[in-house]
């Protein structure tokens, strides 16, 4: 599984699904839902987003989730979950959450290191440059460039 809360997805998680569904015969991208956080796209509109974004992916899936990931690994028999690292920062808390899921529910985790291009790329960055005009258009997957025009404008 690859989780995160897209929001939306860039090339950068792209690329990490991408050479993920190279290496296992399924891949689930899962949206986490917290109602806590300010959103961009409902959740429904990020798993279409994806879904579209990776249609060219035959072995990849969309869900969402709603509380401790784990519980939705245990509930789907996955065993491991990718985790794309764009810094060491990234890594510092990754593996903390991946020790605790593998204490949890003995869910492996795996990290696989960003593409050089997409180190400094973050769904936060995407929408703030979006906001003020900036050009995202080599940062994020079409469908998602023209969603993203549309909702920094209204």
């Amino acid at each position: 599984m690859c989780p995160g809360s897209f929001d939306p997805i860039t090339n950068g998680h792209l690329d990490v699904i991408e050479r993920a569904s190279s290496l296992f015969d399924e891949i689930v991208v899962v949206v986490g839902i917290n109602q806590s956080k300010n959103r961009l796209f409902e959740p429904d509109e990020r798993v279409e987003m994806i879904r579209e974004a990776t249609s060219y992916l035959p072995n990849v899936s969309v869900d969402t989730f709603k509380g401790l990931l784990v519980d939705f690994c245990v509930a789907h028999d996955i065993k491991a979950i990718v985790k794309g690292l764009r810094a060491v920062s990234d890594f510092d808390y990754e593996l903390q959450m991946g020790q605790m899921n593998h204490s949890l529910a003995k869910v492996d985790t795996l990290f696989m290191p960003a593409d050089p291009h997409y180190s400094f790329l973050s769904s936060s960055l995407v929408k703030e440059v979006a906001t003020y005009g900036g050009d995202v258009s080599k940062l994020v997957p079409e469908a998602v460039l023209r969603r993203l025009k549309e909702r920094v404008r209204s």
